[in-house]
């Protein structure tokens, strides 16, 4: 499935046709999910890599279906929340799916700091890939990236340039491309359904709407440390206890790591507020 239109779908047949069907406006088809048509009728084949986020609203969203890979978009303007690339790759890990980090508009004054954190914390265990849409930097890179046959997606806040990355690497699109309120600094919305395409030098990728709220999906807080970024090699070690959440539990071996600065600066606090507000989320749902 290649794009959903609320009312209507529309599928990429085996032979390459693009067939749209009706569907009801409340159906849970998701772009990327695969299936099979009978008589007019969609049958969805179980899927892998199944992308999903809570909003601000504690609404469950579908994003997209059968993905390899998730590269979260950023710029220096507009900024992402804070914690937005946090629970971008705690939801991606979470459903089976690799992260990696793109940083546009690297031409931009200013760009070096978000580049030079982005490497602190992500770069030797995800990919970072620093290109301008507008100038073409580093695009050969992210090509080659996705000509290894992977499907992905871009995630971001409005305005960081998803969907101009997007033409130019496949520049038959032709995407529309918003613009920065000078007033908010925020991006508009442009993109408003969830599309794949397919790019030329090979692999796939999906471009949705963009969305300030990321909230992770079927993580509990005591799974959270797994998945949170920057703390890879002190889970190595191994805490005293097996239910530790690295708050401030005897024989920690993530606190021991934050105090003898051996973690990114700040990713234990970073650490700490997304705990809080899963353990907020548990605790209202034990309510209901």
């Amino acid at each position: 499935m290649v794009a959903h239109f609320g009312v209507a779908v529309a599928v990429r047949m085996t032979d390459g046709r693009r067939v749209r069907f009706p569907v009801r406006r409340d159906s849970s088809y998701v772009v990327g999910d695969r299936v099979r048509v009978e008589e007019s009728r969609l049958e969805v084949i179980p899927a892998d890599g199944l992308l999903c986020r809570r909003d601000s609203h504690g609404r469950v969203r579908s994003v997209a279906a059968n993905l390899d890979v998730l590269g979260i978009v950023l710029a220096t303007l507009p900024e992402s929340p804070v914690g937005f690339i946090d629970r971008a790759v705690v939801a991606a890990r979470a459903a089976g799916i690799e992260p990696f980090h793109v940083l546009n508009k690297c031409d931009l004054e200013g760009a070096e700091p978000l580049r030079d954190e982005i490497v602190r914390i992500h770069a030797g265990i995800e990919h970072v890939f620093v290109v301008s849409a507008v100038r073409g930097d580093g695009l050969d890179a992210l090509r080659a990236f996705f000509a290894t046959g992977v499907r992905g997606a871009f995630v971001g806040t409005s305005g960081v340039g998803k969907s101009s990355i997007l033409n130019a690497l496949c520049p038959d699109l032709d995407l529309r491309v918003g613009e920065i309120n000078q007033w908010s600094g925020l991006g508009r919305h442009v993109t408003t359904n969830a599309t794949l395409h397919a790019l030329p030098d090979g692999g796939e990728l999906v471009d949705t709407p963009g969305f300030r709220d990321f909230g992770p999906v079927e993580v509990s807080s005591p799974e959270l440390a797994s998945y949170f970024p920057g703390f890879e090699s002190a889970l190595d070690e191994g805490c005293r206890f097996r239910d530790c959440l690295h708050r401030s539990e005897p024989g920690c071996e993530v606190r021991a790591a934050d105090v003898a600065g051996r973690l990114p600066a700040g990713r234990h606090a970073a650490y700490l507020d997304l705990l809080a507000e899963l353990e907020a989320a548990e605790k209202a749902a034990r309510r209901f």
